[in-house]
């Protein structure tokens, strides 16, 4: 592992794309939108669902978006996504047709979201509950951490569930979810089998991504300044992000 800022550039998806065929995974804060202040806030780029949908054409269908939050959230902030998903850290698995791929992830007990939002209320957190989980935001007051922690790690235990963490929020989420799941199960379906797979990602989460994709033979660029990681490669931004793609 090394600094993202010592990864040099990617080789471009048009070198890539003359070896082989190219699957391309990409997480959505931070990678393809600039994180904002609230999960609400962020601006998302003009026509961004219609550009992928013209760059999975490209790709042969071998696009897709491993988000954080719920695909029915990503629609909300994009309109109708016409690309592979998976949502909720890999959990819960769309084609770009829209059918489930696996079984659908359960939610989060009801007594485990009150306590969740019963915490965020009377702590300053920030409270975003989630189709498959929940999440605690803490942006505003960074100081908020180890508390935070604290509570989502007695409260996994208790409920055997994960804790996921991310910049500025901790998420409460069922086991058996990590965006390198998402990848290999993908990579196990047409039109994703055999190509080079690529994550980009930007924060702790997309890790997985970027393991599982070097272990199927592929590489991950890490988006902005997170040390160390195990991608191979690093781009600035979201702007440059956006560039590598062609969208």
């Amino acid at each position: 592992m090394q600094s993202a800022a010592a990864l040099p550039a990617p080789p471009s998806l048009a070198e890539l794309s003359a070896r082989g065929a190219v699957a391309v995974f990409l997480d959505f804060d931070g990678t393809l939108v600039d994180i904002a202040g609230t999960p609400d806030g962020i601006v998302v780029p003009d026509r961004l669902a219609e550009r992928l949908c013209v760059l999975s054409e490209r790709l042969g269908g071998r696009l897709a978006l491993v988000s954080g939050r719920a695909v029915d959230n990503l629609e909300q902030h994009c309109g109708p996504l016409g690309v592979a998903c998976a949502g909720s850290h890999g959990l819960s698995r769309f084609s770009a047709a829209r059918e489930r791929l696996g079984a659908e992830p359960l939610p989060l007990p009801p007594a485990v979201m009150e306590a969740l939002g019963g915490f965020a209320a009377a702590e300053g957190f920030g409270f975003e509950p989630k189709a498959h989980g929940a999440a605690l935001h803490y942006r505003a007051d960074p100081s908020l951490e180890a508390r935070g922690l604290a509570f989502a790690a007695a409260l996994a235990d208790e409920h055997g569930l994960v804790v996921k963490r991310g910049k500025c929020v901790i998420e409460l989420v069922p086991p058996g979810g990590d965006k390198g799941s998402a990848v290999r199960a993908f990579m196990q379906e047409p039109p994703f089998a055999g190509a080079l797979p690529v994550f980009i990602g930007d924060d702790v989460t997309d890790e997985d991504g970027f393991a599982a994709v070097q272990d199927l033979g592929g590489l991950g660029i890490l988006v902005g300044d997170l040390a160390p990681s195990a991608a191979r490669y690093g781009l600035a931004d979201p702007a440059a992000v956006q560039q590598w793609l062609g969208l």
